[in-house]
């Protein structure tokens, strides 16, 4: 019976450490950046999917909100610092879209056509960006065209994002076996 209780413990431990990893990898993440403004371009989408991919889903969600709580408590996680009001600035929708991001690629599978793994994370981070941008347009005022706030949010990262994923298509047979191990 000890035994049973010592590798459900371990276990839990071992979860646990891996969403801490996780939202330091996502802290990472958002310190590289190319300074486009007022939005920042950094590699948190790839490191949201590469989560996704490796974790599943309830893990990678886990780590995303866990990510998300340290920012709103002040600690400088996102991009460009940490507290409530940041939470508030033209970024929040694009964070709090990871969560849907992180849980849709969670779902993906070992695909044998990597054209149908490229649909899936393309499916998944376009939610980032459609939350994204529905805040910024919030943000900037709806007078605003949506063509304008999706020259300023969507438009400027569209070939980045691309290569992002385009790389994790071609490494997720990797990712897919790390996740057996977590």
């Amino acid at each position: 019976m000890q035994s049973v209780s010592y590798i459900e413990n371990s276990k839990i431990i071992k979860k646990f450490l891996v969403i801490i990893f996780g939202t330091i990898l996502l802290t990472i993440s958002s310190k590289i950046q190319t300074p486009y403004s007022p939005i920042p371009a950094t590699m948190q989408t790839f490191a949201v999917m590469f989560l996704g991919i490796v974790l599943g889903a309830k893990l990678a969600v886990a780590t995303v909100v866990l990510y998300l709580i340290e920012g709103l408590l002040g600690l400088p996680v996102f991009a460009k610092g940490g507290g409530y009001m940041y939470l508030m600035g033209p970024t929040s929708g694009y964070l709090i879209g990871f969560i849907l991001g992180a849980f849709l690629s969670g779902l993906a599978k070992k695909f044998k056509d990597p054209i149908i793994t490229f649909l899936h994370l393309l499916f998944s981070v376009s939610t980032i960006y459609l939350l994204g941008l529905i805040w910024l347009w919030s943000f900037m005022g709806f007078d605003r065209s949506f063509s304008e706030v999706f020259s300023v949010g969507a438009k400027p990262f569209l070939h980045i994002e691309i290569y992002k994923l385009l790389i994790l298509t071609i490494i997720s047979g990797q990712l897919f076996k790390l996740r057996k191990f977590i």
